[in-house]
């Protein structure tokens, strides 16, 4: 909306006058600097070939844009390095290597431009003194011949819970058909050569999300302009009654979010960590109480157990909670979650309701060893945030889900900074619900373990594998994805048919139990009833033995949006997950990751009627080497999981 300012005050490409070329350390990527007076882009290769121009980058000011002086680059290093992400959801040790160059943009800041193996990420550093008023912050993507866009749509109100299906085509197909905003992440595939870019950003503080547009050839980015007034709609949902001029009102001298595109293939999609590599680092001294791990679920169903023995009426009540926390206690689960309903009022976060015997209830579950979550919706966090989390750490919770902001201006990126910085205070993790994307805030403050925000399994027949399988290369490639695996009532798409309380999930079963290793997050739910878990133990007890956080990632078969199998370690073992869309696969996995030695597969994969009846499967057992390759068979819809130790 404030593209056209920036592009008057911004001289183009066209103008410049100077040639640079960076490149990254393995020398796959190179990227030629065109820069000039008040001019500055960029176009990116893979292995000689072009993949996109980065051009007209513009930051918008009050009173000037930046760059308006000389364009000049100062110099080049080369950065190698490690760090451990307290949560950490590829790889338990992070390797940094880039090359990074420093563009001066005269008197008015700089530019960082840093060249990694698997992506190219750029961030303005304003040297302006006091407050500013910040416009707009553009840059042009276009991307080279050949690309189809895979995006998530959102209303032109910037008001979304980035719970849309993901849609494909050209960027012409884009902007004639949709004429809509799209949310970040956002993926362009190429796939004559499989050269994938996903477009990102990091680090966001005090500064709004971005949202994208094209006009049919490129794609631009656009904002929410900042609030100045809200008032409460509801309890859990806001109106903004007066909005500032620009973007962000902020501090100058200060650094602007990272814009990122990793440029690599689908396998390097699922392995990459270019968003971790960029945040901020760990802000907290002790991390020791952040426990990140499983969570029983009874939204889902209704928390409505059926069992023979359940004798009480199911519901939001003291009998029923206990029978999760006796089902999560049994299987080794962390968490059990009081959703919506647990509380009197929604508006009151501080009394259960009658039923419920909250002292009580928390007593027992400490005693099981099972901790609890409570969900709140925002706007009850917003009113008591002086208060809450004390309140709740002298109760022995240690866990909330927060749900329903639905924003993703300024005003609310600092709102969730807010509360996880209050929560770190009390030891509080924070599982956000109805959420923008992460962008770096999770590993500044780890008590962030996860991010909804995703088009997951509570949409019921809206969640579908089609979409689910866009997930590992999209929205889950930036950071955690509260999806909410798990339903053990299991359909084809064309034969689904199902309601609370008997809720259903598309996909064989062996497509629900891969998607506990193929996607991450740091709180990772049992969707089903325990009822449904006990009626299938086996497969519960391989759900419940997966890891939320990881030592090492590999990608072993990947296409986007198509298929990916992927192989994960914690210690000595290693799991495998597989998942499909509506075309059955075959392949044959190479085990040469393992150690030396033979090892035990346990492998759960589709019966020879899960392409009709989804929740046939068959469970083997073998041993292995690393000279192993395995043969396996994936049906429509479809999945394979196992686990090697």
């Amino acid at each position: 909306m404030l593209a056209a300012a920036c592009a008057l005050m911004c001289i183009t490409a066209g103008a410049a006058k100077k040639s640079n070329v960076i490149t990254s350390p393995d020398g796959k990527l190179s990227v030629e600097l065109r820069l000039g007076k008040g001019s500055l882009s960029y176009s990116v290769s893979r292995e000689g070939k072009l993949v996109y121009t980065m051009s007209d980058i513009c930051v918008t000011l009050a009173d000037k844009s930046v760059p308006s002086a000389a364009v000049k680059l100062v110099g080049v290093k080369h950065v190698s390095d490690s760090f451990s992400p307290v949560v950490p959801l590829k790889f338990s040790t992070v390797k940094e290597d880039y090359n990074e160059a420093t563009i001066s943009l005269g008197a008015e800041g700089t530019l960082l431009l840093r060249v990694m193996n698997d992506a190219v990420a750029y961030r303005v550093v304003l040297k302006e003194k006091g407050d500013i008023e910040v416009m707009d912050d553009q840059f042009r993507l276009t991307p080279a011949e050949g690309f189809t866009a895979h995006y998530q749509t959102a209303p032109d109100n910037f008001n979304t819970s980035y719970e849309e299906s993901y849609k494909a085509g050209s960027l012409q197909e884009w902007g004639a058909a949709e004429r809509r905003m799209a949310t970040i992440p956002l993926l362009l595939s190429q796939d004559a050569d499989d050269t994938q870019l996903l477009i990102g950003e990091s680090d966001v503080d005090d500064y709004p999300r971005q949202f994208f547009t094209t006009d049919g050839t490129a794609i631009v980015p656009t904002y929410p302009l900042a609030p100045v007034t809200w008032e409460p709609r509801g309890d859990r949902s806001e109106k903004i009654t007066e909005e500032g001029p620009g973007i962000a009102h902020t501090t100058g001298a200060r650094a602007l979010p990272w814009r990122w595109v990793a440029v690599t293939d689908s396998k390097g999609i699922i392995e990459q960590t270019v968003p971790v590599q960029l945040a901020r680092r760990c802000a907290l001294d002790d991390v020791s109480w952040i426990k990140p791990g499983q969570v029983s679920w009874e939204w889902w169903n209704g928390a409505t157990p059926y069992d023979p023995d359940v004798t009480f009426r199911a519901g939001c009540n003291y009998e029923t909670y206990c029978y999760f926390a006796d089902f999560a206690a049994k299987f080794g689960i962390r968490y059990i979650l009081l959703d919506e309903g647990w509380a009197k009022s929604t508006r009151d976060p501080f009394e259960g309701n009658d039923d419920l015997r909250l002292p009580e209830l928390i007593k027992y579950c400490n005693d099981k060893g099972v901790k609890i979550i409570l969900w709140l919706p925002w706007l009850a966090v917003e009113k008591n945030l002086d208060t809450i989390f004390e309140t709740y750490e002298s109760w022995g919770i240690t866990a909330v889900k927060i749900d329903f902001m639905d924003h993703a201006d300024q005003w609310m990126v600092n709102f969730y900074k807010r509360v996880t910085k209050e929560a770190a205070k009390h030891h509080i993790i924070v599982d956000w619900h109805g959420a923008f994307s992460p962008a770096g805030l999770e590993y500044e403050y780890p008590n962030l373990v996860s991010y909804e925000g995703v088009l997951g399994l509570e949409q019921m027949g809206g969640c579908k594998p089609e979409n689910t399988v866009f997930l590992p290369f999209i929205r889950n490639a930036v950071g955690a994805a509260d999806f909410t695996p798990g339903g053990m009532n299991n359909m084809q798409p064309q034969q689904y048919s199902a309601r609370r309380p008997n809720s259903g999930a598309m996909g064989t079963r062996c497509f629900q139990m891969a998607l506990y290793v193929v996607l991450e997050s740091g709180v990772q739910m049992l969707a089903d009833v325990p009822t449904r878990y006990y009626q299938n133990e086996d497969c519960t007890r391989f759900i419940a033995s997966v890891p939320t956080t990881w030592d090492e990632t590999r990608a072993l078969e990947a296409k986007a949006g198509e298929y990916v199998v992927v192989a994960k370690r914690k210690g000595n073992k290693w799991f495998i997950g597989g998942i499909t869309n509506d075309n059955a696969r075959d392949f044959q996995l190479k085990l040469d990751f393992l150690g030396a030695g033979e090892h035990k597969m346990t492998a759960y994969k589709d019966g020879v009627n899960a392409d009709y009846q989804a929740m046939h499967y068959n469970k083997v057992q073998q041993t292995v080497t690393s000279a192993t390759t395995v043969d396996i068979h994936m049906e429509r819809n479809g999945g394979w999981a196992a686990v090697i130790e």
